[in-house]
Parts: structure tokens; C-alpha cells; sequence
């Protein structure tokens, strides 16, 4: 039985829907996915419309993407579609004996694993016939009669390799986000194709709102949209798809914020939002194998602390310096994640500058009294630096983009400096942060240590060397300009010397 069969059967899947018409653009977006006839000139129209091709295709899609705005329905379509062929499609004759096949649901997060899972289990429950297949229904999996196990699982390679899959449906694509991983989705997608590989009629679907114009989905739409014999990619706005939702509600937020409503409800890829730095420029700066580099005498370091009050944020803590040769190396990062006591990392912080042979660190110039009089009971002093995050990063891209920066090779900063986004404002200077729900203490403090070598080490720092033992002129040239008295005194002042 083919899907829209089961959709319309009252015997079936048909309760699960109040009223049907309402659901007849996903109906069609189905039709073209399992390369089912179009029932008449209105359904060929918009799917014409919503993929850009001229004929409708006759057999399934082996691969396919939605990008489609919100409230349309997609993650209630994306646990349809994991049901259906979960149940009514025979796996076995792919399958040897006691192996079992999955199909993975794969949601940004767990939050969204979690709504996804909860349609999996109303659909299931709320039909008859599929309910008596159901054997185990856990908090992240069901597994069903015939072999198959659903199963929820949020965006992390990591967890996807060694299963004989049947299908990957791919949730929210656009917004995924991993501390582990600079580019998830191109590596979630690595770890599934060879497993769905093995099984003919397996299905690879991505489904999501659009966002940036990077990544897979934006990579997707951008090569295929429109072209025969590729991938299935269809883009729709939410009323398009979902003709019940109030149109004033769409009109209003555009007026409020043009660039984010298009995306949001009209299905359009954001041009004000961008990814900042290239993944594979982040990977090109990091050591392979370097984790740390212990202190060397006659370095002179530079610090900085993105402070956090130890429930939300993680804490962190960069130290670098600056070769003869004008690469700027960091040597130390420091990350204290959540929950923690903020006085006991400030003491572990105090002890690790001390380790480089310093007595000072640049903070946000926003961070709290509290940061300045911790560090300094524990002997350092905190400098607010006279720059923001946002321009930090802008003013590290030129550093890190000539190959002017040695990182380390840190999963996490890693992948917080490539999910780094570009945002234009009108009039002014850009913006670049992290994306909403993701994470940057790691990359802030590394700009921001990065940046204090670039401001104030220029010229070697006034000229200058430190070490534990010895100040003495650098060899970086001559002092450009005149120094003040109270320049040099504040700089010797600033390092307790």
C-alpha cells in the first residue's frame, strides 16, 4: 500500500487528520517523494512551482530535501514518513537473520528529538493496526514486530555508524549545531550514506527551515533545486504548505524584521546571515596532535578571561604569544563548563597565569565586578579590554585568513569558530556572534587574547620581553613613535614588574 493510500484509508491514517485539504500540498510533496502520479493539473501546478521541474517524477527519491517555513508541519510529515516505512514497507528480505533495520530520525537537539518522538508514538498509537506491531515503545525508540526499530537520536556522528539503515530523516537541518564538530551536518550525512548504501529503497531526508546560506541544505537547494536526475529538493512557504495559518500573524513579522520573516515563514535562505569563518580555514590553522605548549622563557604572553557565573556559560580562559616571525601561537586554552564554582575557577585560571608568567588578563569590559576582585585575591589583575567579541572576531579574520594563527587542535574551539555568523547591519558595522542555541567562550577567548598581541604587542609591546627572570629589549625593531613616561611605566605597572 503507497502512502497516500494509507493517508486516505479511514481504516489506516486518515483519523490522524482533521481535515484532510488542508494537508494536500504535503500530500503532493509525498506523491513526487515515492514517485507517485500527480491526481490532477492543480497538484502537477504547484508541484512545478515548489521544485522547479517540468515533470513530476516516476519513481521514489533515494535522496530529497524540504525547505519549508514555520508551523507548516514538517516534523509531524517527517514522523509520517518514518512510520510508513517503518510499517508498511517489508525490510526482510534485505536483512539477515537476527539483524534488525533502523530508521533514525535525526533532530537538532534533544528538545526536538523529543517532539519528534512524540509524533512517532501518536501516530503509532493512535492507529489500530500499526499499534499491535509496536513491541517496545522507550523514551528515544520504539521497536516494532518486524524487525525495525525507530529510533530519535539528535545531530552527532558520533552515534550513527555500525547500523543497517532503512532510512535517516534529517530534522531542521539548517540548524545544526555541535560543540564536537565545525560542520555536523556534512558529517552526519558521511556517517549515514554508506549504511543506507546496502539497503535498496532506502531514504535519505532532509527537512527543515532555511537559514544561512551555508551548510547542506542551502548546498542542496542551491545545486539541485530545479535540475532533473538529482536529488528531490522542494521549497515552500509555510501558508503554502499550511493554508490554516493566519496570514496577518506572516505579515506583521515581516514588517518587524524583513530578513528573518522571509526565512522564518516565506522559505527564503537569509542574505543578512552568513557563515564568518570557513571550516576548513579553522582546520588549516590547528596543529595537528597540539593540545598545549608549556611556557618558553623569554616569551612574552597575552591573556584573556570570558568570565560566566557557572550555570549557563562555560567559563574560559585563552594565553598566546607572538613568534620573531609575527605568527601569533596559542598556547593555552582553558574551559570550565557548567555547573561549576565560579571562585574555585577563578583560583585554577589565577594559578595557570601565573604558570605563563602573568600578572594581568583582559576580560570583557562587560563582565561583572566580581571577575576584577576575584583574580586580584588571587594575585592577577583584570584589564576590561577596550574591544567587543563581535569586534575581535572581525579584527581576527585578516590574522587567521593569512595564516598568521597557530590554534589548537581542540574539537571545541574548533567547531565554535566555524559555527561563528556574519550578520550585516544597515549603516553600520557588521555583527558577528554565535548562532542562536550554540556557544562561542572558547572562540571569544582566544580572539580576545589573539587580539591583545595584535593591539598591544605591535612593535614587540613597546619593544619588550617578558620572562620570570629578565626584562629586556626585543628585537622586533625599533620603538615606532614616542613613548611616554607613563606609557612604559603603566606596561611594566600592568605586568607587577
Amino acid at each position: 500500500m503507497n502512502i497516500i493510500d494509507a493517508i486516505e484509508d479511514p481504516k489506516l491514517l486518515r483519523p490522524l487528520f482533521k481535515d484532510l485539504r488542508t494537508w494536500r500540498p504535503w500530500l503532493v510533496y509525498l506523491r513526487a517523494l515515492f514517485g507517485l502520479p500527480m491526481k490532477d493539473p492543480e497538484e502537477l501546478r504547484l508541484f512545478r512551482e515548489s521544485t522547479g521541474l517540468r515533470a513530476a517524477p516516476d519513481k521514489p527519491a533515494k535522496e530529497s530535501y524540504v525547505i519549508a517555513g514555520r508551523r507548516s508541519g514538517k516534523s509531524f510529515i517527517s514522523a509520517l514518513v518514518a512510520v510508513y516505512l517503518a510499517t508498511f514497507k517489508d525490510w526482510r528480505p534485505y536483512l539477515g537473520k537476527g539483524e534488525r533495520g533502523h530508521i533514525h530520525v535525526i533532530a537538532t537537539d534533544r528538545e526536538q528529538a523529543r517532539i519528534v518522538k512524540g509524533y512517532v508514538s501518536g501516530i503509532l498509537a493512535g492507529t489500530p493496526a500499526l499499534r499491535r506491531m509496536v513491541r517496545t515503545d522507550l523514551k528515544e525508540s520504539v521497536e516494532l514486530t518486524n524487525d525495525v526499530v525507530l529510533t530519535i537520536k539528535s545531530a552527532s556522528f558520533r552515534g550513527l555508524r555500525g547500523y543497517t539503515l532503512l532510512a535517516a530523516i534529517l530534522e531542521e537541518l539548517a540548524f545544526w549545531r555541535s560543540e564536537e564538530s565545525a560542520v555536523p551536518d556534512r558529517e552526519v550525512l558521511a556517517a549515514v550514506r554508506p549504511a543506507l548504501a546496502t539497503i535498496p529503497d532506502s531514504v535519505l531526508l532532509g527537512i527543515s527551515t532555511p537559514y544561512s546560506r551555508t551548510g547542506v541544505l542551502w548546498e542542496s537547494f542551491r545545486r539541485y533545486f530545479g535540475t532533473p536526475g538529482g536529488p528531490l529538493v522542494w521549497r515552500a512557504a509555510s501558508r503554502t504548505m499550511n493554508p490554516t495559518l493566519d496570514a496577518d500573524v506572516i505579515r506583521q513579522a515581516l514588517l518587524q524584521d524583513p530578513e528573518a520573516a522571509k526565512a522564518e515563514w516565506e522559505a527564503e535562505f537569509r542574505s543578512d546571515v552568513q557563515a564568518f569563518l570557513p571550516a576548513d580555514v579553522v582546520e588549516a590553522a590547528a596543529v595537528p596532535g597540539r593540545l598545549e605548549l608549556p611556557p618558553i622563557a623569554g616569551a612574552s604572553y597575552f591573556a584573556h578571561v570570558d568570565p560566566s557565573g557557572g550555570r549557563i556559560d562555560s567559563m574560559t580562559l585563552a594565553i598566546c604569544h607572538r613568534e620573531r616571525s609575527g605568527k601569533i601561537i596559542v598556547d593555552c586554552v582553558r574551559e570550565r563548563r557548567p555547573p561549576f564554582n565560579p571562585q574555585e575557577v577563578v583560583r585554577e585560571f589565577s594559578g595557570t597565569l601565573r604558570g605563563y608568567g602573568l600578572k594581568t588578563a583582559r576580560a570583557d569590559r562587560y563582565a561583572g565586578q566580581w571577575v576584577t576582585e576575584a583574580f586580584s585575591q588571587n594575585g592577577i589583575e583584570i584589564e576590561a579590554a577596550e574591544y567587543s567579541a563581535s569586534e575581535a572576531y572581525l579584527e581576527l579574520l585578516p590574522v587567521i585568513q593569512s595564516a598568521q594563527l597557530e590554534i589548537l587542535d581542540n574539537s571545541r574551539l574548533k567547531a565554535q569558530l566555524a559555527g561563528l555568523e556574519r550578520r550585516t547591519r544597515v549603516g553600520g558595522r557588521d555583527i558577528v556572534d554565535h548562532s542562536t542555541g550554540a556557544h562561542d567562550d572558547l572562540a571569544a577567548a582566544v580572539a580576545g587574547a589573539v587580539i591583545a598581541v595584535t593591539r598591544e604587542g605591535e612593535a614587540g609591546s613597546f619593544g619588550f620581553q617578558y620572562s620570570k627572570h629578565s626584562v629586556y629589549g626585543g628585537d622586533s625593531g625599533p620603538v615606532k613613535g614616542i613613548l611616554l613616561r607613563d606609557e612604559v611605566e603603566g606596561y611594566f605597572r600592568r605586568r607587577g614588574l
